[in-house]
């Protein structure tokens, strides 16, 4: 079975009234290549007449940022001229490439009438040859996203990217990224094989997990060795698993704010870029 490395704890990070819990990059682990990036915020309760998200338009070149919505929902405008509103269950994947502006907010309904909120935003790598790209928005409800289940129907895996289960994922990606929100029932088991030669990204949302004979409780990021293939897991209780896994690039990583690149040269360039209007202009 693959060994585990070390077990992270989400830092806590609270962005004004949102809760935000944060296990990369941290003082303990940087990044798993290519997954560099992860916030979970909430759940909590947001009452009537709120004020909502605070994720005003900012914007992002060299990665890739893909947003679980499990509760709540997300208003998302670009300045490549995207617009959404993607609710409970839903999965938002943009590829800043680039570089482009874009905002998200809860929608005017969730801001008038409030209710439970959930959303994970996790931010992936992408490689040097493909780090401008031209920018791209999918976002899609969760009747869109397919579902892959265990032999015995316990676990459940909505596939985002990649393929899962034997299930392809709903995203296509420029590399083999592999990712999927995985919810176990209570008394349920997976056995898994990841090639050694890929990274796994393993984040319990919700619950407490057995994996390879450790306890990962909620809000936790397991680091593994790349030795063996086999993974085995059990929830005792009502489980939610954010897994990936992609084989690392192995490239340098320089991370400035909302810019991923390989050098502070091309971080310089893309802060030049922002301020020269060449990722867009923002209009209301």
């Amino acid at each position: 079975m693959r060994s585990i490395k070390k077990i992270h704890q989400a830092e806590w990070r609270p962005i004004g009234d949102l809760i935000t819990y944060s296990p990369i990059p941290t003082a303990s682990l940087q990044m798993i290549d290519p997954f560099i990036f992860l916030n979970h915020h909430g759940p909590q309760v947001y009452p009537e007449n709120n004020n909502g998200l605070p994720f005003g338009p900012h914007p992002h070149r060299g990665m890739e940022t893909v947003t679980f919505i499990l509760d709540g929902d997300i208003a998302h405008k670009d300045s490549g001229g995207h617009k959404s509103v993607i609710e409970s269950g839903g999965v938002q994947w943009m590829t800043a490439g680039s570089g482009l502006i874009h905002a998200e907010v809860s929608s005017e309904e969730f801001k008038k009438k409030g209710g439970d909120l959930e959303i994970l935003q996790l931010w992936v790598n992408l490689p040097a040859k493909h780090k401008m790209e031209t920018p791209k928005y999918i976002g899609l409800q969760k009747e869109d996203i397919p579902v892959a289940f265990s032999e015995d129907k316990k676990v459940s895996a909505q596939v985002v990217s990649g393929e899962f289960l034997g299930t392809k994922g709903a995203f296509e990606t420029f590399t083999d990224i592999n990712l999927s929100t995985l919810f176990f029932e209570a008394n349920s088991n997976l056995e898994l094989e990841i090639p050694v030669s890929q990274n796994i990204f393993f984040y319990v949302i919700k619950g407490t997990l057995e994996v390879n004979g450790s306890a990962i409780t909620e809000r936790h990021l397991v680091e593994f060795q790349n030795d063996y293939p086999k993974l085995q897991i059990s929830a005792k209780e009502e489980s939610i698993l954010l897994f990936g896994f992609a084989t690392p690039f192995e490239e340098p990583v320089v991370a400035r704010g909302p810019f991923v690149m390989n050098s502070m040269q091309e971080i310089e360039e893309a802060y030049q870029d922002f301020q020269a209007g060449k990722m867009g202009r923002w209009t209301e």
